[in-house]
């Protein structure tokens, strides 16, 4: 059984990684690295809390059993960071940052939670997508023994909304048809097990190629119609 850590383990797609985690029986111990500590507990959990990020590249390094697989769902929005400089420090430097560390202390699959768009028309000249194009690129070239990228729509069922109002118009699409809704956003769950079943795949030598970038129909698909656990 392999051990992961994960970085963001309390917003709204970490803290269903590290539920998923919890529950399945491939992972016998899970460590986390947070701001403050999630709102979960288990007996193969260490919850390792550090409010100065820029320490939690070192942590990775001395935790034991050393992981095998790290999940990375930090992110932020522009609002709460205090403006486009902060949310770039967070959600693309101090993302490179712990792939970094995370490589150096020997993980070799690495998990990072993108954004559907990212490599769409005119997504150069878009910050947000900037910040993941550049974070993904960063990631590849570490030449990890797996990396994947899932790159999810718009993430429904958390607690606090980001954008309610359009997260209200998506969330009632399934009344419409459940695939209308999965080609838009996805919930939650349905992210986190995603994560982690690709995680699992990559474990047992057998992703699809070393660097797996998973879009909203594949999420979907290792979300909910193919997680057995």
């Amino acid at each position: 059984m392999s051990t992961a850590a994960v970085f963001g383990s309390t917003g709204a797609v970490g803290s269903q990684i590290l539920a998923t985690l919890l529950a399945s029986d491939k992972f016998a111990f899970v460590k986390t690295v947070s701001r403050r500590t999630p709102n979960i507990e288990s007996p193969k959990l260490e919850a390792l809390q550090e409010s100065d990020t820029s320490k939690w590249g070192g942590m990775i390094g001395s935790l034991t059993p050393k992981p095998s697989v790290a999940f990375n769902a930090i992110g932020t929005t522009r609002a709460a960071a205090g403006g486009i400089q902060n949310q770039w420090k967070i959600d693309h430097d101090l993302c490179i940052e712990n792939a970094r560390a995370a490589k150096a202390a020997g993980v070799k699959t690495y998990v990072f939670i993108s954004s559907a768009g990212t490599r769409g028309f005119l997504s150069n000249q878009v910050p947000y997508s900037k910040m993941k194009v550049g974070v993904e690129d960063a990631i590849k070239e570490l030449g990890f023994d797996h990396a994947i990228i899932l790159r999810p729509g718009m993430i429904l069922g958390r607690e606090v909304p980001k954008a309610a109002f359009f997260e209200s118009i998506v969330g009632n699409l399934n009344k419409l048809g459940q695939g209308i809704q999965d080609r838009i956003g996805q919930d939650q769950t349905i992210i986190g097990r995603a994560a982690v079943a690709a995680a699992r795949i990559a474990e047992e030598g057998k992703a699809p190629s070393k660097f797996w970038a998973l879009e909203q129909a594949d999420i979907v698909r290792l979300g909910r119609e193919e997680w057995k656990e």
